[in-house]
């Protein structure tokens, strides 16, 4: 029998689209089969606790490190941008330094988390639903989001425009609210990035897709920092032209990934097209993603307030330099702690998606305690080169030896972002968005920040007084989410992710749960 060219062609790609269908199939098994391999051997009670613990670990550090290694990168890589682009504006100078740390760890964190905050509510729905095997609904929830945050966008955008008059209100001399001002309305076009690029982020991890972004930061990173050198070096556009290639540079990565998504057969169940569905129950969808805003954005302006405060003491361009340092350190091991902090996340929504109780729980315990550990030793780094860690930055002696003085503080921080981010992503995988914002309320704002004011101002401690009395309100609120997590009953966290899954399903869109009993 004779086969055409034509013919040939497509029976190749049909033999290629099959394999490849069936590669996927035999991963998306493989993940599956290891997942109700380790409930089962959590599940036996006869075999010897140690023996059972030692193969409990070891499947899920395989499962782990396949989603923490990857997001860490992406988080790290994504980070680096905008540290790059304040180290670069540092070197111009300490007043571009200032202004660069104002409006990058200011204002544009405002919008940073109020924005992923919205989209954590596709991470906890995601991540259950495909747990659940319930594909089809990953898309619709993506598209729920890309609606309600391009909207907020807007919002966002007048809050950028009108910068200058608010941090003049807030109290920050004129030189530095000027210089700020003109790096944040480069930062723009970045509010509309952040829209899009955090819903695709848990779209994706919550299939545990994280490789390709970190791939596409890394090539954007490159090309980031080659437009940045030239931008400001040979041209001389200094802070606006910085601000706008970081938002140019953000768009990079959501294009990349938006191709990705596009093109890849592992996102051919996830993502079948643009939807009508996507309008349907927006007000509740909303809601949800109100209650994770305020969660992650409590805890993202918690230390953009440590900044704007600094700003108002006695030598506010040395305490904003200070602090704009520790912050941006801070910030960079903060990256390794958002990548647990997703892959706890995705290891719990998707294990109580499964109905796997006490793989949930037994996924929490490793994840702390892989965190707290890299953590401890990242401490123990900065306390080591505390008197040189600052040159990084900025020549200035004075700055080095205020960072220097601040570095027992920043160690502490450390410490605690080993286990506070990942218990987020924990209740974030469990949908306790809203009862995590209500202790964020009273940790950090009825205790931490009136206890820094005391002491920063009252006690004329300085930034080292702010800083101290925001750690004890951190302090405070990661005690009570270890406790409430030891307390948890994970078979009723599977009763609830169920309930939450059927509640939000295409043909039935009534109110979603939101509060942990």
């Amino acid at each position: 029998m004779e086969i055409s060219e034509t013919g040939t062609y497509k029976l190749i790609s049909s033999i290629d689209q099959t394999t490849t269908i069936l590669t996927l199939r035999s991963s998306e098994k493989l993940d599956a089969e290891c997942s109700s391999e380790l409930e089962r051997i959590l599940s036996e009670g006869d075999a010897p606790l140690f023996e059972r613990f030692v193969s409990a670990t070891w499947i899920e550090l395989r499962l782990l490190f396949h989603l923490a290694a990857p997001a860490i990168i992406c988080y790290m890589i994504n980070y680096v941008m905008s540290m790059s682009t304040q180290v670069f504006a540092g070197h111009i100078g300490n007043l571009e330094l200032a202004a660069a740390s104002l409006g990058n760890n200011g204002i544009q964190t405002f919008a940073y988390g109020l924005l992923i905050g919205m989209g954590s509510a596709v991470e906890t729905l995601c991540g259950q639903a495909y747990g659940a095997h319930k594909y089809d609904m990953l898309g619709i929830y993506l598209q729920r989001s890309f609606i309600l945050l391009t909207l907020t966008s807007v919002l966002l955008t007048v809050i950028y425009v009108f910068s200058k008059p608010f941090l003049l209100l807030l109290g920050e001399s004129e030189a530095i609210a000027s210089a700020a001002a003109v790096f944040i309305f480069g930062l723009i076009p970045q509010i509309f990035a952040y829209a899009i690029n955090f819903p695709i982020q848990k779209f994706l991890q919550a299939q545990s897709i994280v490789k390709p972004s970190a791939y596409i930061s890394a090539a954007t990173l490159v090309l980031h920092l080659i437009l940045t050198y030239i931008t400001i070096y040979k041209f001389g556009f200094g802070l606006l032209g910085s601000s706008l290639v970081l938002s140019f540079s953000w768009w990079v990565v959501v294009v990349g990934q938006i191709i990705y998504i596009l093109k890849s057969p592992l996102c051919k169940q996830t993502w079948t097209g643009f939807s009508t569905k996507a309008f349907r129950g927006l007000w509740s969808f909303f809601k949800l993603s109100a209650a994770s805003a305020v969660m992650l954005c409590l805890e993202v302006w918690y230390f953009q307030i440590l900044v704007l405060l600094a700003g108002l003491l006695k030598r506010p361009e040395l305490a904003l330099d200070s602090l704009a340092i520790c912050t941006t350190i801070n910030g960079w091991v903060f990256t390794i702690s958002c990548g647990f902090n997703a892959a706890a996340s995705v290891r719990v929504g998707n294990e109580l998606g499964a109905g796997h109780p006490k793989t949930a729980a037994f996924s929490v315990v490793i994840v702390n305690i892989v965190s707290f550990l890299i953590n401890v030793i990242a401490a123990i780094v900065v306390l080591l080169l505390r008197d040189s860690i600052s040159y990084a930055f900025t020549d200035g002696e004075h700055v080095a030896n205020a960072v220097s003085d601040l570095c027992p503080l920043l160690a502490t921080g450390l410490v605690l972002n080993g286990i506070q981010p990942v218990l987020s992503g924990v209740a974030v995988g469990c949908g306790w968005q809203a009862f995590v914002a209500y202790v964020n309320v009273g940790c950090y704002y009825a205790v931490g920040i009136p206890l820094g004011v005391l002491l920063g101002f009252y006690f004329d401690m300085g930034a080292k007084g702010i800083w101290s009395g925001m750690i004890g309100g951190t302090t405070m609120q990661t005690l009570i989410l270890i406790w409430v997590t030891y307390q948890t009953d994970w078979k009723k966290e599977v009763d609830l992710a169920t309930k939450r899954l059927d509640k939000w399903d295409n043909r039935n869109n009534k109110e979603p749960l939101l509060l942990k009993d």
